[in-house]
Parts: structure tokens; C-alpha cells; sequence
């Protein structure tokens, strides 16, 4: 009998990537990262229905981990986030932001 693989294996695998590298972007991609732990989980459920047809278990699996590191990673730069906001508040960051941006300009030219 011929295994086949599992639905989104390649989907998993990318949007969990997706979620650990593009993290630092203030916690967006934490979108991506449920997304990925969401279809992994569906796609063990199929696998664990009939184990015998399937052969990519270990990348679903691998995909999963890597979207679990994606999820804590985006929670920590969303708790920084909001943990900055809520010590300097809003107006005080974007002066600062700003300021350095102005910095950055007058440095170039």
C-alpha cells in the first residue's frame, strides 16, 4: 500500500518559519504561528485515524515545535511591548521615536 502525506505539511512547516524570523516586528506573527499550531494539530488527528497511510508525521511534528517557539517568541515581544507602553506611555515613546528618526536623518545627509 502507497503512504501519502499529510495535508498542509509544507504550510505548517513555512508559516511556522515564518512566525520565529519575523517575530521581532512587534508580535505580528503570532497570526501565523496559531495558524501553524492550529493545522498541525489537524493534520496529527488525520494521522493518528489511520497511521499506516501516512508518512510525513515527523515534519508535521517538527512543524509544530517550531510554531510553538514562533508562539512564545511573539508573546515575549508582545509583553514587552505592552510592559514599555504601559511604563512610559505612548506619548513619551513616540517622542522619542521621533527624535532618534530626526537623529538618523540629519545624520545622512
Amino acid at each position: 500500500m502507497k503512504q501519502s502525506k499529510l495535508p498542509n505539511s509544507r504550510l505548517i512547516y513555512v508559516l511556522a518559519i515564518l512566525s520565529c524570523t519575523l517575530f521581532c516586528f512587534g508580535g505580528f506573527t503570532i497570526v501565523f504561528a496559531i495558524i501553524s499550531y492550529a493545522l498541525a494539530i489537524k493534520s496529527e488527528k488525520i494521522y493518528n485515524q489511520n497511521p499506516s497511510i501516512y508518512s510525513n508525521i515527523k515534519n508535521i511534528k517538527k512543524g509544530k515545535i517550531i510554531a510553538i517557539i514562533g508562539l512564545i517568541l511573539n508573546l515575549i515581544i508582545i509583553g514587552i511591548t505592552i510592559w514599555t507602553l504601559a511604563t512610559i506611555g505612548w506619548d513619551a515613546w513616540t517622542d522619542e521615536f521621533i527624535r532618534r528618526w530626526n537623529e538618523g536623518l540629519q545624520n545622512n545627509s
